[in-house]
């Protein structure tokens, strides 16, 4: 009975874990929350969809995109601690790689919770992470309990060396792969800095492949990298500086063999058991309980891949391993690998490994580094570095390939097919209908469902779901781009608006600008919603001559001129006077925006509510911009009769842009496509040149038209 009450005890604490655990594998950190860190001249922006980091911009570089990011670490690197919860840190970095700040968030590891090192509590942690700070992505990182009496040499070797913990070595270790590992899937994603982006896991080795091999088939086949420098090749390289001519003995015996240098991947049992024997091997894996990755690492020569001050099972101050620029953790494995058959009398021999969940990949192309490094002078001598590289790459068909991976963009636009087939059918109903607009427009009431219809799908789906609102930003941020010689393939990632960019550039040339104007703009959308609520409200509706509305309609183009102007000029400015457009305030960011936009927005809607879409027709930059896209049109595709204008003033009268000359011909560069004067004209009821001629038994025909 006790034991069946203590095996069900046991199943439901671990059902609580496992229904705790994800809740506590993400960070909880908002925008608001960074803001509070990151003060001027740093910007926050809105967290990233591909990548749970949220970029800083400066007020000092506005055109300059982002200068940093921050994230949580729990987000990218969930490595369980000493006591299994993941510790959480806030890290940033900047452009370049190099460490801006990390910050504790979380952490119960008992060394640091329980103030085991003294009474300090978590303080000797925040001192630790506080080493981060200047450092970069780039360099090796080595941690020592003596890292002051390692730093000269380690910094002028390039390697970042942290002072560790006393007590604590699995918890800052942890902390390392935490820090490091978060900050390398951000830069990878961000910063550019890996060949190809990781998407999905990588190349997986395959246990059961196996063929037998001696270790001078693995050397010719290039299973074991190795590589061989004599004391004059070493000569070579510090040749041009200040350790140059320091080595007597290589200066003495030119051609003795300095290093020979090996590794090799111990995973794959092809490599691993013809390098250790099947017996070592087995036991080698046994011992491998956390699946981590190991590499056979050793030389012979005069110079070894350990020096003196080496510790088993801690990173050796000469050796460091990078994968697509970015250096890992590369720590010995306290195991001596021995009796290695075909081997010339090697003076070292070890077995190194990474974290199986570092962002490696044993199957890809990698660079064991061993740093050779001369003193000049016998009193505080100065430390000169060279490393020596050597490129290894396990073969391909001892290991399992993912697909490969999609390019970041086409993800994003998979990520929104539902949206994306949404907004395409609308389109397709919409080029339809102005294609053939004439049975949707005859009817005055299905022609009002129809439109009003569509108007409330741009604004609500359009606008404020899909954050397809287009803008006068895209422009001069597209010209900024040019200006600064990088490409506009940032735009692949916003899908709804590149489909609509595109809709709008061919619309151009079938029917001018109203099509975007007309159907497609959200703000315009709602301009119109509300000059159709302010009539029914019988409020009062202001009318102006036509030919001082014409000199007004400059407006628009006197803005575009002066954005545009600013962008090449004066970017900075430029953003401020973009505000121009209430589009972010009303569409983008829902009116969530401080008072000043809100009011500005709240008085362009009142005034379209006493003059029929103020701010569109007098200035919008975006579109005084389709205006001149709309010059592209190759027809005059609203219909017109001869009679049109000449006496007829029907259309004219009804059309609330303006856009319908006296004489009976089309503005276009003024029209929204409303489609009421092409209902006009094709209904019998309405159009008053049929009503006459019908009563006079004549029949009309189009001047040109559907």
């Amino acid at each position: 009975m006790c034991n069946k009450l203590t095996a069900n005890l046991k199943l439901a604490i671990a059902a609580l874990f496992l229904l705790i655990a994800p809740l506590t594998q993400a960070g909880n950190l908002t925008k608001a929350d960074i803001e509070r860190r990151f003060g001027p001249p740093f910007q926050v922006q809105e967290k990233l969809a591909d990548v749970p980091a949220w970029p800083l911009t400066s007020s000092l570089e506005q055109e300059a995109g982002p200068v940093g990011y921050v994230f949580e670490s729990i987000d990218l690197a969930p490595l369980p601690g000493f006591e299994g919860t993941p510790m959480n840190f806030l890290v940033s970095i900047d452009r370049k790689g190099n460490f801006i700040d990390v910050e504790l968030l979380h952490q119960r590891e008992p060394v640091f919770t329980f103030r085991d090192l003294g009474g300090l509590g978590d303080t000797p942690l925040r001192e630790f992470i506080a080493q981060y700070v200047g450092r970069n992505l780039h360099q090796p990182f080595l941690i020592a309990l003596d890292a002051a009496r390692n730093r000269n040499h380690s910094s002028a070797a390039g390697v970042a060396t942290l002072d560790g913990i006393s007590k604590a070595t699995t918890s800052v270790r942890i902390v390392n792969q935490t820090v490091l590992g978060a900050a390398n899937e951000v830069a990878r994603a961000k910063l550019g800095f890996a060949d190809h982006k990781k998407i999905g896991p990588s190349a997986r080795m395959l246990p059961d492949v196996y063929e037998a091999h001696t270790f001078a088939e693995l050397l010719k086949s290039g299973m074991v990298g190795h590589v061989r420098l004599t004391n004059a090749e070493v000569e070579t390289i510090f040749t041009g500086s200040e350790g140059a001519t320091t080595d007597e003995y290589a200066l003495a015996h030119p051609d003795e063999v300095f290093v020979d240098l090996y590794i090799a991947y111990l995973n794959a049992p092809t490599i691993g058991r013809a390098v250790l024997g099947d017996a070592q091997y087995k036991a080698v894996m046994e011992r491998n309980f956390e699946n981590r990755h190991l590499w056979w690492v050793a030389s012979a020569g005069r110079y070894s891949i350990i020096d003196d001050n080496f510790i088993p099972g801690a990173q050796s101050a000469r050796l460091a391993l990078t994968q697509n620029g970015m250096f890992h953790e590369f720590r010995d494995r306290d195991i001596e690998a021995k009796d290695i058959a075909g081997t010339p009398e090697l003076n070292s021999s070890r077995l190194f490994g990474i974290s199986s969940e570092a962002s490696i990949d044993p199957a890809r192309p990698l660079d064991l580094i061993l740093t050779v490094t001369r003193e000049k002078g016998s009193i505080l001598p100065t430390l000169v570095p060279k490393q020596i590289k050597l490129s290894y790459t396990a073969p391909a068909r001892l290991f399992a390939y993912p697909p490969e991976p999609l390019p970041e963009w086409l993800i994003a636009w998979k990520a929104r097919w539902i949206d994306l087939t949404v907004l395409t059918l609308a389109l397709i109903l919409l080029s339809t209908v102005l294609a053939k607009p004439r049975w949707i427009s005859k009817e005055a009431r299905r022609l009002r469902v129809f439109r009003l219809g569509f108007l409330a799908f741009t604004l609500v789906y359009i606008g404020w779901y899909a954050q397809g609102q287009l803008s006068i930003v895209q422009i001069t941020g597209a010209i900024k781009t040019l200006k600064s010689g990088l490409g506009w393939s940032s735009y692949l990632y916003d899908p709804i608006s590149l489909l609509l960019i595109a809709f709008t550039l061919i619309s151009f040339i079938a029917w001018g600008r109203g099509t975007f104007c007309g159907w497609l703009c959200p703000f315009g959308a709602l301009q119109e919603f509300v000059g159709r609520l302010a009539r029914r409200l019988r409020v009062p509706r202001l009318r102006i001559p036509m030919n001082i509305a014409k000199r007004l309609e400059w407006g628009r183009y006197l803005v575009l001129a002066s954005l545009v102007g600013a962008a090449f000029f004066l970017p900075t400015e430029g953003e401020t006077l973009n505000e121009i457009e209430p589009f972010k305030t009303v569409i983008t960011l829902g009116f969530a925006r401080t008072w000043p936009f809100l009011v500005y927005a709240g008085a362009l809607l009142v005034a379209g509510a006493f003059y029929y879409k103020f701010f569109c027709r007098f200035l919008c930059p975006l579109g005084g911009a389709m205006s001149l896209g709309g010059l592209l049109r190759r027809w005059d595709w609203l219909p017109r009769r001869d009679e049109c204008g000449k006496p007829c003033q029907r259309c004219k009268a009804e059309c609330e842009y303006d856009a319908i000359e006296p004489s009976g011909e089309v503005r276009y560069e003024a029209c929204f496509q409303c489609l009421d004067c092409v209902g006009i004209y094709h209904d019998d009821n309405r159009c008053v040149p049929i009503m006459l001629y019908q009563k006079n038994g004549k029949h009309l025909t189009p001047r040109s038209g559907n």
